[in-house]
């Protein structure tokens, strides 16, 4: 069943109460929005359907803050230029255009979808304040123009405040029980990866579906970590938890790359106990991922860090296998954090936890491609507005605006599926609007119950696809186009003209298919043109790491996003090879290792090696880049023989000296793996 009779046919009690909330809420703000006799109530029902798509109160709350602060900047920056330029509307515009392209190249830096939503309606708020008044250019003085600023932000204000009182009051829902489903999945994912990784035959297609849904999980886990603050005096500490998840995690990949790769390229250097303890790591991982008790799962966690401490006093080891004992003890302990943040955050018990959240990838390039887009949307749109001189073609530049901006961090083939079923929600509302609701409304006594009789079953049935991740972009199309169409007021003299409802049908449809075309023409830099500067990034990370304020839990919290956009690059190539994404997790798993080697000298050395941990740094870094483009020349040979010279000079003990050497031999077979992989590749 497709889901779109799956949800009508095969309703689910919580798609039918999210319906059911949001007829609620929009009737509400219909309803005080026209009783304070504003002349375009129906924009706060826009306002109110925008803040259904996340209906958790903490969600909620934090977009109604985000929307209200937006509106506020907006309707400030619009009467500015109003105050300055109503009597020049082309410079008028041109501030507009260049305030659009401001702000949506901020919105490029951010990752959370509220704060996107921020700088939406920090764009969307002045272009409907501008635009309405200068489509009725002989009313406009100073009084028109702050009575029309101020309709525009009490009616956006209503809608959002109207939304968040029945997402709190009503049927409420919460982020953190949401925050605990994300967190249960990104841990029980990791260990299904984790697992495949220390397979010696498990498949590398396996693998890297394995991790892009992985990083998938630790992105909306790390995105919805922010709004569990509004709930509650334990939401901090939940919103604590949540983060040390998110970057433990990325802890437990990089590490595990270490001996999943030496196990499939190089297994003659594991001594068959090594094999045997990687062997029932595997199995135990496996059992965690299935397990719902804490308790039993720390025991297991705990078992494991035994059976490797055991290894140590039953054999002797080589340098390297001295070194991946240690290795696998670090993995075990940030598995023991990872459980126990998850107890604090399914608990709501205070925690201590601390650590650092995902830091959003912020490309100035990319930046300055949504910039342009929203720029040229509205840029083209303005200029058929000034050629045709129709009042209802100004939807041609406020909402392609908002969707510009809302979908600029998808990935362009989402991007174009996404704007696909906005146009087809927006087809399917245009004939309910004139042939439905219009047609009845014109009909019938004209007072707000009969209206809300009316509007109520198109609303319930729109909510129910909005309701739906698969069809949310249905639902989206058609509620927004349908409320614009119909444009419940107290005065509807406008809206039930059947020439003034046609003109507004064709602006939208029209928008919508300039915001596809625009979208397929400017998908922004191509998969190598980012690739190269994704890897430039992590060059740069990798030369910082050790320095003051540069430790793992920042290396992990910028690696996230990076890694995140890598496999989006890759996932739709037809190629089999995944060069990007082994790209990154090598550069993941090399700054670990970089901490790792900088705290063994700061633990073995008498003196400063402060130059040579500096020198060492750089080598690692330069060696990365080379062997991503295929050079299998080691950067780092001389100056390790250097170190390990060194620290014998010293008389360091020779525990931390094989430690050391271990990491060096290591690195080594990483590079030469990497180069092969990416000469291979090319072939």
């Amino acid at each position: 069943m497709s889901p779109i009779l799956a949800t009508y046919l095969k309703p689910s009690r919580a798609s039918l109460i999210f319906a059911l909330k949001g007829v609620i809420s929009m009737s509400i703000s219909l309803y005080v929005a026209m009783w304070m006799d504003l002349d375009r109530p129906y924009w706060a029902l826009v306002s109110a359907v925008f803040l259904q798509v996340r209906p958790e109160a903490g969600m909620v709350l934090e977009k109604t803050v985000c929307q209200i602060l937006g509106t506020l900047i907006g309707g400030a920056y619009a009467l500015l230029v109003l105050h300055y330029f109503s009597g020049f509307p082309e410079v008028a515009l041109t501030c507009l255009a260049f305030w659009l392209l401001l702000n949506s190249s901020l919105s490029a830096f951010m990752r959370r979808i509220n704060f996107i939503y921020f700088f939406a309606m920090m764009c969307v708020t002045p272009c409907i304040i501008i635009l309405l008044t200068m489509s009725q250019p002989a009313t406009v003085s100073s009084q028109s123009i702050f009575d029309i600023a101020q309709s525009r932000v009490a009616e956006l204000i209503i809608g959002s405040l109207c939304a968040m009182v029945v997402a709190v009051f009503l049927w409420p829902q919460r982020v953190e029980n949401v925050l605990v489903v994300h967190a249960k999945n990104a841990i029980n994912q990791t260990m299904d990866y984790l697992t495949l990784e220390l397979d010696p035959n498990g498949s590398h297609e396996e693998r890297h579906k394995n991790i892009d849904s992985v990083l998938q999980s630790l992105t909306a886990l790390n995105d919805d970590s922010s709004a569990v603050k509004f709930e509650g005096p334990t939401g901090p500490g939940k919103s604590r938890a949540a983060t040390v998840i998110c970057n433990k995690v990325l802890s437990l990949i990089a590490v595990v790359q270490i001996f999943g790769r030496l196990q499939r390229n190089n297994p003659e250097l594991l001594s068959d106990s090594m094999q045997s303890l990687l062997g029932q790591l595997r199995g135990d991982l496996a059992l965690i991922g299935s397990l719902k008790s804490f308790d039993e799962c720390y025991e297991i966690a705990q078992k494991q860090r035994r059976n490797w401490s055991k290894l140590f006093q039953s054999q002797p080891l080589t340098t390297l296998e001295f070194r991946l004992c240690k290795t696998a003890q670090e993995l075990v302990s940030d598995l023991v954090l990872i459980l126990r943040a998850y107890r604090a955050l399914e608990q709501g018990k205070p925690t201590s936890l601390r650590a650092e959240s995902l830091k959003p990838h912020r490309d100035w390039l990319v930046a300055l491609t949504t910039g342009f887009r929203s720029f040229l949307v509205f840029s083209l749109g303005a200029v058929l507005w000034v050629g045709t001189g129709s009042p209802a073609s100004v939807m041609l530049m406020i909402l392609p605006v908002i969707f510009s901006i809302m979908f600029a961090r998808l990935a362009p083939v989402i991007v174009t599926k996404a704007i696909r079923g906005i146009l087809i929600g927006a087809c399917v509302a245009v004939p309910v609007a004139i042939f439905y609701a219009l047609n009845l409304i014109a009909q019938s006594s004209g007072d707000f119950p009969m209206l809300i009789l009316i509007l109520a079953p198109p609303f319930f049935l729109g909510l129910m696809l909005l309701a739906n991740r698969t069809t949310l972009t249905l639902g989206i199309g058609f509620c927004i186009p349908f409320v614009i169409l119909v444009q419940p007021a107290n005065d509807m003299s406008n809206s039930l003209s059947i020439d003034f409802t046609a003109s507004s049908a064709l602006a939208i449809l029209s928008g919508i298919m300039l915001l596809y075309w625009v979208f397929k023409l400017f998908a922004g830099p191509g998969a190598e043109w980012m690739q190269r500067r994704l890897l430039s990034v992590t060059y740069q990370d990798l030369l910082k790491l050790g320095s003051p304020g540069h430790d793992e839990e920042w290396f992990n919290s910028r690696m996230s996003d990076r890694l995140l956009r890598l496999t989006s690059y890759e996932q739709n190539m037809t190629s089999g090879y995944r060069t990007l994404t082994d790209l990154g997790l090598t550069g993941l798993n090399l700054g670990h290792v970089s901490m790792r080697m900088q705290r063994q000298l700061t633990g073995v050395s008498e003196h400063s090696l402060t130059q040579m941990k500096q020198l060492w740094q750089q080598a690692l870094a330069e060696s990365f880049l080379a062997a991503s483009k295929g050079d299998k020349r080691d950067h780092l040979a001389g100056i390790n023989q250097r170190i390990l010279e060194k620290l014998r000079s010293e008389g360091a003990p020779q525990d931390n000296l094989a430690l050391l050497h271990g990491i060096f031999t290591r690195l080594h077979y990483t590079f030469q793996r990497t180069a092969d992989m990416i000469n291979d590749a090319k072939t």
